[in-house]
């Protein structure tokens, strides 16, 4: 089998489809805050911080997993503006899946609001100042990387499609499990 041909890692596709998951529950967990009121808004909230905390785990592990284990080298057939373009989608999402959870986190922290890590221990707030203005500015920072996110996921899905059905190559073969490779 050729270089380009092979799969990621077994824990590469998991972190991946985990990881993707959880963002997934992230806006379902936001989108039920936003739809309700009292106590079990603010409890979707607090699960969202969890949630997001462990995004942001999980993508700092993703990350030194894919230095450890690079990745398969993408097909001789795709053009230098194609390589770039996937290269620059993949490194701005590991900055967006990183900066989410770090904002959130601030704004929680300048607001002095705890952060009850799915209800084990209280996570610990970064010495971040400011009250409501700086936690306002944070809070518009996490809300450019969510939009920043929708694009980056539109265009990765549109590149596996493109791969997939107009390319017919191995790439989306190679991240997901049940998908047959080619040979």
């Amino acid at each position: 089998m050729t270089e380009a041909g092979k799969r990621y890692s077994t824990i590469s596709i998991l972190l991946h489809w985990l990881i993707a998951a959880l963002v997934l529950v992230q806006i379902l967990l936001i989108s039920a805050h936003d739809a309700t009121e009292g106590p079990m808004s603010r409890e979707f909230v607090q699960i969202h911080k969890s949630v997001g905390l462990a995004v942001l785990l999980l993508t700092l592990f993703r990350i030194g997993w894919r230095v450890a284990n690079p990745p398969p080298a993408l097909p001789a057939t795709m053009k230098p503006w194609e390589k770039a373009l996937s290269g620059t989608v993949h490194v701005l999402f590991y900055v967006a899946l990183i900066l989410l959870p770090l904002t959130g986190w601030a704004a929680s922290s300048a607001m002095r609001r705890e952060i009850v890590w799915f209800g084990l221990f209280n996570w610990p707030l970064l010495p971040v100042g400011g009250g409501r203005e700086t936690a306002g500015a944070l809070m518009d920072l996490h809300g450019i990387a969510v939009k920043t996110v929708y694009g980056l996921v539109a265009l990765h899905v549109i590149g596996a499609l493109k791969h997939q059905f107009i390319d017919r190559d191995t790439v989306l073969g190679r991240m997901v499990p049940f998908l047959a490779r080619r040979p």
